[in-house]
């Protein structure tokens, strides 16, 4: 009998073709397409996601595909766990990354549980990603995509072993050229549909009005300081700020100036020259395992602090409860509370955890 398996839709090219892999594979595949329903009350639209047609697209490949095809609508949980969250994450003053939250608790949560209902043990997306079982480890391990420009290991550091043993990531193991032309050959008309590079939820170009309507009155102006406490200009508000952000400071000191600091107490941004938007050692709390260190001691990994990071040498070492301190070899630029910081063994993940506070500036 053969598994079945539903994949997550989107409606572009990785999904699609992860669906026809699969079927090529041996397996009973369904698709579905998350709708999330969100719409962008600030400018009147609806998202960049989910639109009627991406759905379309997604319900044409399945139709050439021929393979069931269902829409999960899926908008309470996505507000609850991500955009609350994201809106959250802003108005504190930290830097939010919420594909990370969707990949944990939508796609391969929400989603995971609608695809039990029709029968499914398995789910896939189009991720540039690969899992395996290490029998040497006795657990799934994960593993950077083939392709280095679109490895998407980073926002998956989060997912456990429960999630990992019921995943296929079909792409894994191709570069993102080839699953163009695979596309073009099957003759999908998907094959050479953009990317979506920003946040899906949001239509504008800008996440300042879409954070505008939700935060509303606990956005306020507020001081720019420089490191010595002094008034240098007035902010539109912490929300639209993020550490080694230049533009929209609106100062004219003779020399450019960087975020370097956001105080949510006093409601002031810090800033300073570029080199001291650069920082050895940072926080990490909490901190996920997908293979965890043989002891509590201090070692050593490549370290990513956000997406696109080509990542940096670095010693990890335990600190109380669930802290651990990352101590670059070399300083890096941008070091973001409310990012994700993901370690690295050459090509397998060990795990990662978010930026809670930097200790030292370079």
């Amino acid at each position: 009998m053969k598994e079945r398996v539903v994949v997550a839709m989107s409606g572009g090219v990785d999904s699609s073709t992860a669906a026809y892999l699969l079927k090529e594979a041996g397996y009973e595949v369904i698709g579905a397409t998350i709708c999330i329903g969100i719409r962008d009350r600030a400018t009147k639209g609806r998202a960049r996601c989910c639109s009627l047609a991406d759905i379309e697209d997604a319900r044409r490949v399945a139709l050439q595909l021929e393979i069931p095809f269902y829409v999960f609508q899926l908008g309470e949980e996505f507000e609850r766990e991500v955009i609350q969250y994201f809106c959250e994450e802003y108005a504190r003053g930290r830097t939010p990354n919420p594909c990370i939250l969707c990949n944990e608790r939508i796609k391969f949560g929400s989603f995971r549980e609608k695809a039990k209902e029709f029968g499914a043990d398995l789910v896939s997306t189009g991720h540039y990603v690969r899992s395996e079982f290490d029998e040497k480890e006795n657990r799934y391990i994960l593993k950077r995509g083939l392709d280095p420009k679109k490895d998407q290991s980073y926002v998956l550091f989060s997912l456990r072993q429960d999630q990992l043993r019921h995943i296929l990531f079909p792409l894994g193991g191709y570069r993102k050229t080839e699953v163009r032309q695979k596309a073009l050959q099957l003759g999908l008309s998907v094959h050479d549909k953009p990317e979506s590079q920003e946040v899906c939820f949001i239509r504008d170009v800008s996440y300042h009005p879409f954070l505008k309507e939700r935060l509303k009155e606990s956005i306020e102006p507020g001081p720019i300081l420089d490191r010595e406490g002094h008034v240098l200009g007035k902010h539109k508000g912490i929300p639209f700020y993020t550490i080694g952000q230049r533009r929209g400071l609106r100062l004219a000191k003779g020399k450019p100036l960087y975020v370097i600091g956001i105080d949510r107490e006093k409601n002031a941004l810090v800033v300073g020259e570029e080199k001291e938007v650069y920082a050895g050692t940072f926080v990490v709390d909490p901190v996920h395992w997908i293979l965890p260190p043989a002891r509590r001691s201090s070692f050593r990994a490549q370290v990513k602090i956000r997406y696109n990071h080509p990542g940096a040498e670095a010693l990890l070492s335990p600190r109380d409860g669930t802290e651990w301190e990352v101590k670059f070899k070399t300083p890096q630029k941008a070091v973001t509370p409310g990012q994700a910081a993901v370690f690295y063994d050459g090509e397998r993940v060990l795990g990662g955890g978010w930026i809670k506070e930097v200790r030292s500036s370079g």
